[in-house]
Order: C-alpha cells, then sequence, then structure tokens
C-alpha cells in the first residue's frame, strides 16, 4: 500500500512536467520577432556522414539537442545556453555550438541519456542584446 502511495504522489508531482510537452507540441516558441525552434533526439539516429560533418557522437547514450534562431523570418545569430535534468533532478550543462549549412544555422549540444526518460531542458537564448528563457520536457530513448 505505501508503495502505491509513493507511486500516485510521483505521478502527481510529475503531471504539470507532462502536461507542458503537450502544451507545444511544434516544437517551436516565438518571442515577437524571434522564434526558436528546438528538438532532442538519440545521437545515433543521426546518419554517420552527419555526425562526422558536424562534429557530433554517434552513440547509443548520447542525445543532441538541436536549436534555430529565426529573426524576422530570416535565420539568425544567437548564444545559446542552458541545462538538462532527469525526473530524479540530475542537472548538467549544456555546451552548445554553432553550425551551418545551405544558409541555415542551428545549435547543437550533446547530453547522457542513461534510459528512456523524459528531460527537462531549461535554454537562455540570447539575441540581439535580448536574452529569451525557454523551458520544455521531452521524452527521449536511448539509441539502438
Amino acid at each position: 500500500m505505501r508503495r502505491l502511495a509513493v507511486f500516485l504522489l510521483s505521478l502527481c508531482l510529475a503531471a504539470p512536467l507532462f502536461a507542458a510537452d503537450a502544451a507545444r507540441p511544434e516544437r517551436k516558441q516565438a518571442f515577437g520577432d524571434v522564434t526558436v525552434f528546438y528538438n532532442a533526439f538519440a545521437s545515433s539516429m543521426l546518419q554517420p556522414q552527419v555526425a562526422a560533418d558536424t562534429g557530433l557522437t554517434r552513440s547509443k547514450q548520447l542525445g543532441v539537442l538541436t536549436v534555430a534562431v529565426l529573426k524576422a523570418d530570416k535565420p539568425g545569430m544567437a548564444v545559446v545556453s542552458g541545462t538538462v535534468k532527469d525526473l530524479t533532478g540530475r542537472s548538467s550543462p549544456l555546451s552548445f555550438r554553432q553550425t551551418s549549412s545551405q544558409g541555415a544555422i542551428s545549435y547543437v549540444a550533446q547530453f547522457k541519456v542513461e534510459q528512456a526518460q523524459r528531460m527537462v531542458f531549461d535554454l537562455d537564448i540570447e539575441t540581439g542584446g535580448v536574452s529569451h528563457s525557454l523551458s520544455f520536457n521531452q521524452d527521449v530513448f536511448p539509441g539502438e
């Protein structure tokens, strides 16, 4: 009975995180004329050549977070920083680097994925001297 009570309490505490993810299924957030697109996935999903071209490591235990910024509907430069944490509260800093291809600019960071779980990402995006904060959660699965 005690285990059931602990389980139900855990679900209640995690419910706002699940709801936040459903609120933005399109994986973008607008801040006036700045739109930030983001997504997280297992790095093993990358084609080997894409991983090599972007300097990313393909691994079953690594995820990739991509962030792209449009300002007035054009690719924009930004400074992106942030953290990722699991539902136990363990937090790790994200180290972003800029990549570009065919005029598109994106920022990528890798993070550990030890098991299938919901991860919480807290990002700060600075563009044009203005800082924007973005928080989202996403289910991430280790690669195969």
